[in-house]
C-alpha cells in the first residue's frame, strides 16, 4: 500500500511549523473558500435527540435532491440509482471491490489521482497505465495505446474528468473514443467527476452517464467535498444504472453501516438554493487559475500547461528529484520565515521513473497568498540549484 504523495511529507511540514515556519500549502486540494452558509446553519440547528445510523445507501431525501441536481446537468438518474458513500474515496474503493477480482486489471491514464493506485492494491487489482504527456497538456493518449494496454484480464477503464491532478478536461471527441473502446471490449467505464463544476473551457461538461450504448457499463463517482468546500463532511456517491453493481455494492455499504449522518445533513442543505454561491466560487477559482499559471510559468525553468478544470496543475521544475526538493523546502529552506509545500508528482504515476521532476500544485489559496507562495518557490529553486 503506497503512501499518499499528497500527505507523505506531512511529518516534515509539522516539524517546520514547530520551528515557527509559515507553510504555503499547495500540496493538497483543501479549499480555503467558506462552505455554504446554508450548510453551516443546518448543522448548527440540528434538532435530533439521537444521532442515529442512516440507511446504508444514504437518506432518501438527499438522494432525491441529487437526482434533481443531475437532471439539471442533463443526467437522467433516479434516487435508487444513487448510493451515498463516505466521500468519493470510499466510492472508488467500494467500486473496485465490487467489480474487480484479484489479478484483474484497470486501465488508467497517468498521471492520475494517487489514491486510485492505493485502492487498486486494496482490491488486488493491477493498474495498467497509459501515459499522457505534459508537452501536449496531458491530452488523451492515442486510441492505439489504450487498446494495446488491454489484456484478457482488463475489466475497467478509469478516468477523472476534470482531472485531478492535471486539470485536463476531456473533449467530446476523446470521450467518444473512450466510449467506443469500453463498448468494443465490454469494459466497465468508471468516471470520477468530483470537479464537474470547475470546467473553464466554456463548453458544458459531459458525464459518462450521458454516453450512448454503455448505460449498463458506466459508473459515475462524485463528491460534495470540492463542489461546496466541504471536504470534512465525507459524503460522496456511486451512481450507476446497473442494478447488479448496486446490489453487490450495497453488501459493502451494509458492512460499514452508514454514511456520515452530520455530513448528509450538511450535504442536503448545500444542493439547492446555493446557485449564487457556486457561481461566485467558480469565478474565484478561474481567476486564481489565470493568475497562478501565468506567474508559475514566469519562474525560470518551470513549465505548466494551462489546466482547463479542477484547481490543480502538474508542473515540471528545473530539478532532477522533485521529491527531494519538496522535502528540502520543508527541512532546510525558508525565506522570510516561510516555505512552500508541494506534492511530488512521481506518486501520481504508475510507471516507475516518470514524473521525477514534476510536482502537483493546488491553487486553493487567495491570490495574494498564491503570489507570496510563488515568490517563495522561485527563491527556493534558485537556492536549491546553487548549493
Amino acid at each position: 500500500m503506497p503512501f499518499s504523495p499528497i500527505r507523505k511529507l506531512v511529518p516534515f511540514a509539522n516539524e517546520a511549523e514547530k520551528r515557527g515556519i509559515k507553510i504555503y500549502h499547495l500540496n493538497i486540494g483543501q479549499p480555503d473558500v467558506p462552505s455554504p452558509e446554508k450548510a453551516l446553519e443546518a448543522v448548527r440547528n440540528i434538532k435530533r435527540k439521537t444521532l442515529e445510523y442512516s440507511p446504508s445507501e444514504g437518506f432518501e431525501d438527499l438522494r432525491q435532491k441529487l437526482a434533481r441536481y443531475y437532471a439539471g446537468k442533463g443526467i437522467d438518474v433516479t434516487p435508487d440509482q444513487i448510493i451515498l458513500t463516505d466521500g468519493a474515496s470510499e466510492a472508488v474503493l467500494l467500486t473496485f471491490l465490487t467489480i474487480i477480482n484479484p489479478g484483474d486489471e484497470i486501465i488508467v491514464e497517468e498521471p492520475t489521482y494517487a489514491n486510485y493506485l492505493g485502492f487498486a492494491v486494496s482490491a488486488g487489482a493491477r493498474i495498467r497505465p497509459v501515459t499522457a504527456k505534459i508537452e501536449n497538456g496531458f491530452a488523451l493518449p492515442p486510441t492505439e495505446e489504450i487498446e494495446d494496454a488491454i489484456t484478457e484480464k482488463t475489466k475497467a477503464i478509469l478516468i477523472c474528468n476534470p482531472s485531478n491532478p492535471t486539470g485536463y478536461v476531456y473533449t467530446e471527441e476523446e470521450l467518444e473514443k473512450i466510449r467506443r473502446i469500453a463498448y468494443k471490449y465490454q469494459l466497465w467505464l468508471i468516471s470520477d467527476e468530483a470537479y464537474r463544476e470547475y470546467n473553464f473551457t466554456g463548453k458544458p461538461s459531459k458525464s459518462v452517464l450521458q454516453l450512448p450504448s454503455i448505460e449498463k457499463n458506466a459508473i459515475l463517482l462524485d463528491s460534495f467535498s470540492k463542489r461546496y468546500s466541504e471536504c470534512g463532511i465525507r459524503v460522496g456517491m456511486v451512481v450507476t444504472r446497473n442494478e447488479e453493481i448496486r446490489y453487490n455494492l450495497m453488501k459493502y455499504c451494509q458492512a460499514r453501516l452508514s454514511p456520515p449522518l452530520l455530513g448528509q445533513i450538511a450535504a442536503a442543505a448545500s444542493i439547492e438554493g446555493t446557485e449564487d454561491y457556486s457561481a461566485a466560487v467558480y469565478e474565484e477559482y478561474k481567476a486564481r487559475r489565470d493568475f497562478f499559471i501565468d506567474a508559475l510559468n514566469r519562474i525560470p525553468g518551470v513549465y505548466s500547461p494551462k489546466p482547463e478544470g479542477a484547481f490543480y496543475t502538474v508542473a515540471s521544475l528545473p530539478v532532477d528529484d522533485a521529491e527531494g526538493f519538496c522535502k528540502w523546502c520543508l527541512t532546510d529552506f525558508s525565506y522570510d520565515n516561510s516555505t512552500v509545500m508541494m506534492a511530488p508528482a512521481a506518486g501520481f504515476y504508475a510507471t516507475p521513473g516518470l514524473g521525477k521532476n514534476q510536482v502537483r500544485l493546488a491553487y486553493v489559496l487567495e491570490i495574494p497568498e498564491l503570489r507570496k507562495a510563488l515568490d517563495v518557490l522561485s527563491r527556493a529553486l534558485a537556492a536549491y540549484n546553487s548549493r
